[in-house]
């Protein structure tokens, strides 16, 4: 299972002028908040990859320290479904890949293992839950490479999930459901 970090986002809801990025914000342990969320994915599944957009210098630093491959992606600047497209094509032949989102630093290792495990049959397609909502991450087998290499624009892989047998995994953890929009999402300092 080849694990896929998107962050390549342009985070306009935490700051419209674009000077503040919300996964190089600090959480209130001092850990940068996309960091986290990779070390996390690079636990459950060493040699995942990160897909950021060009020039993100000190993003790739901290992502790297934490264990990821570095994808830089022109098409990543089109939105998540082309970063997306982008990282399976790179990874083509893998027997399925796991989609984390680099703004979910929440998100315990152990999720993300169970959400990979589920993938038993190349057609699988499984999404973490807590009490019945689905959360992030999602997981797709080798089946859907064609449908997934195909993605463009900003909808990632939201249409692929609908009309589907998506097999949802409840974790036990509403922090499947989590992320980081706002600066009022992140938590007070300690």
């Amino acid at each position: 299972m080849q694990g896929i970090l998107l962050a390549a986002g342009y985070g306009r809801r935490f700051d419209p002028t674009g000077k503040n990025s919300k996964l190089l914000a600090r959480l209130p342990d001092g850990r940068i908040v996309a960091a986290q969320t990779a070390r996390a994915l690079c636990e459950a599944l060493p040699g995942s990859i990160a897909v950021i957009r060009p020039g993100q210098t000190e993003l790739a630093v901290q992502l790297r320290e934490a264990g990821c491959h570095i994808l830089e992606s022109i098409e990543a600047e089109g939105g998540m479904g082309s970063a997306l497209a982008h990282a399976v094509r790179d990874t083509r032949g893998a027997d399925g890949w796991l989609v984390a989102l680099a703004d979910m630093p929440w998100v315990p290792a152990a999720a993300i293992r169970a959400v990979a495990a589920a993938i038993d049959t190349p057609d699988r397609i499984a999404a973490a839950a807590f009490e019945g909502q689905r959360g992030h991450p999602v997981a797709f087998g080798a089946h859907w490479a064609p449908e997934l290499a195909a993605l463009s624009g900003d909808r990632g892989a939201r249409d692929l999930l609908r009309g589907t047998g998506l097999r949802l995994i409840d974790t036990g953890t509403p922090d499947v459901l989590r992320d980081i929009d706002l600066p009022s999402d992140l938590p007070p300092p300690a």
